[in-house]
């Protein structure tokens, strides 16, 4: 039996037609995609599973990101290698904001944290 892994949370009960659903998979994946648009992020760092997965050719977009979700709350932790010469203060706040405002615009959820964690520096010369 293969078991599912995937953990959903009810976010909307609508009177007389339903529920709607959101995976944290599916927050992991918009907080990914929201960091990696910000100007000094070189890219998202995951565990070594992760690693082998990107190797492998199977792009996992949720790589690096860990979302809690806590009723309508939802706490984020983010791994980023940044590119070398960034202020890093300065691009996590804006890793922050953006990520924060994607998830909430998105979701409907609230974000009562995102903390980032910068896991390594990207230099230039090894930048694709």
């Amino acid at each position: 039996m293969e078991k599912d892994t995937k953990i959903n949370h009810t976010v909307y009960e609508i009177e007389d037609v339903g529920q709607v659903q959101i995976a944290d998979e599916v927050i992991a994946v918009i907080a990914g995609l929201a960091a990696t648009e910000v100007e000094g992020v070189s890219k998202m760092s995951g565990n070594i599973t992760n690693e082998i997965v990107s190797k492998l050719g199977m792009k996992n977009l949720s790589k690096g990101v860990k979302v809690t979700i806590d009723g309508e709350q939802v706490s984020v932790v983010l791994n980023l290698v940044l590119n070398y010469g960034v202020s890093i203060p300065k691009t996590s706040q804006e890793v922050q904001e953006k990520v924060k405002a994607a998830i909430e615009n998105m979701t409907g959820l609230t974000v009562s944290e995102v903390n980032i964690r910068i896991a390594g520096i990207q230099m230039e010369d090894e930048q694709n």
